[in-house]
């Protein structure tokens, strides 16, 4: 099978689509053929070395983190998919979705959701995760309706999912992007948007319940003043950057901090399907390249133009 490799560390010259062995799945894993996966910032950080990626990947490495397909074989012990459903998933560390086929444990598989293409579907798993999850678990927005809500990075892939979900969870959401991408977040459902400079200007004092931080840029001390006496700022960084972040995770009362690690989880995915077939979920799709051409969607996903996600189809 074909897949994308780099053997080291680099810009998007790096990248290569070589012929490789195709997996076998193990006793509760399917194989899916894949027919689109998407590029993240993830991607971008493990190919450049950046941080501790450089510690921890092994190289070569196939990059990938979410893909959609369809079941080509299934292991003995699966039983909750079969061979030719249209499926998507949130791959592991160990990425691999920049491929023809990838083996995933069927628990965090999920049916597709119907009312898209395939392909597309490919968007949703770790965009749409993260922002469900951090939400959810992170901020218990389910349980604040009315809350007001600012998603930092509100133009980017976690960001677009994150604006759509704050929204149907009832809450007053502001998207802080660049001003010229304002338009496409308040396409998104945004009440309101201002940009991502304007955080440093005394009127947004105290304004939110909850930050979402996408970027991630906020420290907990950068966005005290923004928040309400017991607000929160989740972060994407999963770890503490700062002594006061540490100090929030066992301090009762507030402002709290909420450091995120997006799990692989099929059942939150299947809830973002039945979201998506019910239209209070839209997909939003900025480019998709072939993958023949995956450093050119590299390249474009570290420009400053992306307005959703960027996808790899292998069609």
């Amino acid at each position: 099978m074909r897949a994308v490799r780099f053997h080291t560390f680099g810009d998007p010259s790096v990248l290569r689509l070589e012929e490789t062995n195709w997996p076998y799945p193990k006793r509760d894993e399917v194989l899916i053929h894949v027919h689109a996966s998407s590029v993240n910032g993830t991607d971008l950080g493990i190919r450049g070395g950046s941080g501790p990626f450089k510690l921890v990947t092994c190289l070569p490495f196939t990059p990938g983190f979410d893909v959609a397909g369809e079941v080509a074989r299934c292991g003995p012990d699966v039983t909750a998919f079969n061979v030719g459903d249209r499926v998507y998933a949130l791959l592991g560390h160990g990425g691999g979705g920049a491929a023809e086929y990838v083996t995933v444990r069927q628990s965090r598989v999920a049916l597709v959701p119907q009312r898209i293409p395939l392909a597309h579907a490919a968007a949703v798993p770790l965009a749409g995760l993260s922002a469900l999850q951090a939400l959810r678990r992170g901020a218990a927005l389910h349980l604040r309706p009315g809350a007001h809500v600012l998603i930092v990075g509100a133009s980017g892939g976690i960001g677009s999912f994150a604006v759509q979900i704050a929204k149907y969870y009832g809450a007053h959401v502001t998207g802080a992007a660049r001003p010229e991408k304002h338009p496409f977040v308040r396409s998104l459902g945004a009440h309101e948007t201002i940009d991502t400079r304007s955080l440093a200007e005394s009127g947004v004092e105290g304004r939110w319940d909850v930050i979402f931080d996408t970027a991630p840029i906020l420290t907990l001390s950068a966005a005290r003043p923004h928040l309400t006496p017991s607000g929160t700022l989740v972060s994407v960084r999963a770890f503490p950057a700062e002594v006061a972040e540490v100090t929030a995770l066992v301090t009762p009362g507030g402002p709290h901090f909420h450091g995120m690690q997006t799990r692989e989880r099929g059942l939150d995915l299947a809830l973002l399907s039945r979201w998506i077939d019910a239209g209070h979920l839209h997909v939003p799709i900025d480019h998709a390249f072939p993958l023949e051409q995956v450093a050119d969607a590299h390249r474009y996903l570290e420009g400053s133009d992306v307005r959703g996600k960027v996808l790899l189809t292998t069609g």
